[in-house]
């Protein structure tokens, strides 16, 4: 059954932020140890340092509004690119900060997928 290569990005994408304004430890069921994350460039390796790092970010609460959610299958192993980008609204801060991120998303023998790769930036005027 071919897969809607946009639903796909538009579920995880719904789903990831989600979880990441409401629970960030909960992120932990996305990615696995041979996972990387590269946040503002720090590479951080496999999914409890990436969900260290995501859970000790300098601020509790935040709101994620997406803009863009562009989608690319990523070979023959049935992975997915997926491009966001969008803003970021801090508690207590006054102005939205853009953001841009990348996934990589490899398909589980369970029919699920999971993050390979994860690169994100915030994007400065």
């Amino acid at each position: 059954m071919a897969m809607d290569p946009d639903a796909l990005a538009k579920a995880f994408v719904q789903h990831y932020y989600t979880t990441f304004d409401t629970s960030r430890e909960q992120l932990a069921a996305l990615y696995q140890e041979g996972s990387m994350l590269t946040f503002e460039g720090q590479q951080v390796l496999g999914s409890q340092n990436i969900v260290h790092k995501l859970t000790t970010l300098p601020f509790q609460q935040c709101q994620h509004s997406i803009t863009t959610v562009d989608c690319q299958p990523s070979g023959p192993a049935g992975g997915w690119l997926v491009f966001v980008s969008g803003n970021l609204q801090l508690s207590g801060e006054a102005h939205a900060l853009k953001f841009s991120q990348m996934f990589h998303l490899i398909p589980t023998q369970q029919g699920s997928f999971y993050v390979l790769n994860d690169i994100f930036r915030l994007n400065y005027a």
